[in-house]
């Protein structure tokens, strides 16, 4: 299995590619530039899973799924998360195209697509849908934008709550090994172990 990573658009967001020997990849999150990504690697999305669905980790959503992706989400397409005329208001030209979810994961604690095996949990607080894939076979993590590096997701936007998201931390990511790798939604790669012993906002108590 081959990891590649895109970050586009205007928050610099990343979206990770996990791709076999045969150039078919799940593709998780889904920003500004990153089928357009695939193309030029020869890649072919079959899966598209996404940890939210702000703005910023959809603006791809329908042109991977014009190529073939199957889209996973926490819940139903949801405008009022994407907050696409919200950031539009601030003066970035924002335009998101509508899209589908093919697969509902909200209730559900795995996925399986083909040889992968995927761990979910809802870890809520940055958005309400905030969802993480653990693939333990790899120790990868794809955490969104719960868990940075040093950091945790904002939580003024609407439906996010701080206790929320520090509960989501602890309860759901730091019980993982802590040699798992933390791929975050903005920013470089991290760990479980480090942000446990030195992350200043959601320290491991």
């Amino acid at each position: 299995m081959n990891l590649f990573i895109h970050t586009g658009g205007f928050v610099q967001t990343n979206g990770y590619i996990l791709a076999d020997e045969n150039g078919r990849c799940i593709v998780i999150d889904a920003p500004a530039g990153i089928a357009d990504f695939l193309r030029e690697k020869s890649l072919k999305p079959s899966h598209l899973l996404l940890t939210h669905q702000h703005f910023d980790h959809v603006e791809d959503v329908a042109a991977l799924r014009a190529d073939g992706a199957r889209v996973y989400a926490f819940q139903d397409y949801a405008p009022e998360i994407i907050m696409e005329k919200r950031v539009q208001e601030m003066g970035l030209p924002i335009e998101i195209p509508p899209y589908e979810i093919d697969e509902i994961l909200g209730g559900q604690s795995s996925l399986i697509i083909g040889d992968d095996h995927f761990d979910l949990a809802h870890v809520p607080g940055h958005s309400p849908d905030s969802i993480s894939f653990h693939l333990a076979a790899e120790s990868f993590l794809f955490a969104g934008d719960a868990l940075f590096s040093g950091s945790i997701g904002r939580t003024d936007l609407p439906g996010g709550n701080h206790d929320q998201l520090l509960d989501s931390i602890r309860q759901k990511l730091y019980i993982l090994p802590e040699e798992t790798a933390v791929f975050p939604g903005h920013g470089p790669q991290t760990s479980i172990g480090t942000e446990k012993k030195s992350n200043p906002f959601c320290p491991n108590t």
